[in-house]
């Protein structure tokens, strides 16, 4: 049964009418899912502030601090399309139950292990198994979701990736404070098993949930794929990365090299997509991953996961630096811009359900946010660069207003690439949306770090990001225009 029927299969939990509590336990998966990933910047930050050995050793730690975020993100990042063609033939489900229990565990091990391979290999291990939520997530809302509420729910429930960037902001300085307190030097490893430990409980209960749901689906199969993939990804991975430090490179070259990497699979997948229509399984529609309109919304998604993971992995230490102060209001002051998900994902998401549904078409709003956010992370850069001791709380306005408009864009992105791709091939499309758009991910952490320590300062870093952003906008005036009214039931 592919994905498709088995969320349309009416159930006791009420077939589709069940849609909201769906929607409340995806965000939860989302909160944690981002919370796992975002605490490694406030513990790069606590290793590089109490001289750990691995990242002592560094002549430029924040490249350093930010390549392990980007390596992370190049695990994620291959997973993506593979997982979400994996959900579209063995059911969505089955591959959200993988997704957290997996990650839970990983999250786990990387506060047990020591060393910088290690803790670097569990990055991207944890990154790998994350890379199955983003489609499959995205393409169970859309199914069971009725579909003038489509880009309402998807914004709904990626809100939980705003409260888990702020969790993570918040949180972690108090836990590493926790850490240091039980474990001394070792305190950074308390973040990890704190989140690892509440990220596994919920993937068990999360299975049990989706069980009740969807019924029993199988979970062997696509598990021993996924894995096999990981296997030959995450060896690629450590692979560049061991090349990198043992021939003294910067940084930044692995980051490029895993672009390459992720581009190379995206060859082979249009190469092998000719091979399936000769076999049983059906070749993906030509609109999913082919560039026919969808491409620029595909390459305009990497500004967008470049400006989450500036701020997400960086925030904290723009503004204790900036401001100089301590971890614990630094990240109450970041918290700011990833609180501004709360209104920003269900807004935006709503915003863009009005547009649709009375014709002023996705694609004008869509634009017309993507460059109020330009404009602000713009003026962000700038207050850094003009004044000398900025202000806690104008930090945290502007902040809050890059990320509002930052959060906003991501539903009205994903619902306009749901009205351009057939319905059956969602999580595949989905799957090369962040497969893309996490090419900005991978590369924004280490970059950004590589542009603080060559420039003494992050407003460059800042202005990388905005000219991106504004960049982003003028892509999106290759795709349609469709300004027809959406008729009752149709997609939202």
């Amino acid at each position: 049964m592919t994905s498709a029927e088995q969320t349309r299969t009416p159930t006791a939990a009420g077939g589709i009418h069940g849609y909201r509590t769906l929607w409340a336990a995806l965000f939860i998966g989302w909160l944690l899912a981002y919370a796992d990933r975002s605490i490694t910047g406030p513990v790069v930050t606590w290793m590089i502030d109490n001289e750990v050995a691995f990242m002592q050793s560094a002549n430029e730690p924040h490249a350093l601090g930010g390549l392990i975020g980007s390596l992370f993100f190049a695990g994620y990042m291959l997973t993506q399309l593979p997982s979400g063609r994996l959900g579209d033939r063995y059911g969505n489900s089955a591959m959200l139950t993988i997704c957290f229990i997996w990650a839970g565990i990983a999250t786990m091990l990387n506060g047990v292990l020591s060393g910088l391979f290690a803790f670097v290999a569990l990055r991207v291990l944890t990154g790998l198994g994350e890379g199955a939520f983003y489609s499959n997530d995205r393409a169970l809302i859309i199914a069971r979701t009725p579909a003038h509420k489509r880009s309402l729910g998807l914004g709904v429930a990626i809100t939980g990736l705003a409260f888990g960037l702020t969790v993570a902001s918040v949180a972690t300085p108090w836990l590493l404070n926790i850490g240091t307190a039980l474990l001394g030097r070792g305190g950074w490893r308390f973040p990890f098993l704190f989140f690892g430990v509440i990220t596994l409980l919920f993937g068990v209960l999360l299975s049990f949930y989706l069980r009740k749901l969807f019924g029993r689906k199988q979970v062997r199969e696509p598990l021993g794929r996924l894995l096999g993939m990981s296997a030959v990804f995450g060896t690629l991975i450590m692979l560049l990365f061991w090349l990198t430090d043992s021939l003294g490179l910067p940084n930044w070259v692995s980051a490029l090299a895993e672009v390459v990497l992720a581009l190379a699979i995206v060859g082979v997948t249009q190469t092998r997509r000719r091979g399936r229509a000769r076999q049983s399984e059906p070749a993906p529609p030509r609109a999913a991953i082919q560039w026919r309109g969808t491409a620029p919304i595909y390459l305009a998604a990497i500004a967008i996961m470049w400006s989450i993971w500036l701020f997400g992995y960086w925030s904290v230490e723009i503004v204790s630096s900036a401001a100089d102060t301590s971890l614990v209001q630094a990240g109450l002051t970041a918290a700011f811009n990833a609180g501004a998900g709360m209104i920003g994902f269900p807004v935006g998401g709503w915003i863009s359900d009005v547009a649709r549904r009375r014709g002023w078409g996705r694609r004008d709003i869509l634009i017309t946010a993507t460059l109020a956010q330009g404009v602000l992370v713009l003026a962000f850069g700038l207050y850094l660069q003009h004044t000398t001791h900025p202000s806690l709380a104008l930090l945290g306005v502007l902040l809050f207003g890059t990320g509002l408009f930052l959060n906003a864009v991501q539903p009205m992105s994903q619902a306009l690439t749901a009205d351009l791709v057939p319905e059956q091939q969602h999580a595949t499309a989905f799957g090369m949306w962040n497969m893309i758009g996490e090419i900005g991910a991978l590369a924004s952490p280490v970059i950004s770090g590589t542009v603080r320590d060559a420039t003494g300062s992050w407003a460059p870093a800042v202005y990388l990001d905005a000219a991106l952003v504004l960049g982003s906008a003028l892509l999106y005036l290759a795709v349609h225009r469709d300004r027809t009214p959406a008729p009752l039931g149709a997609p939202g």
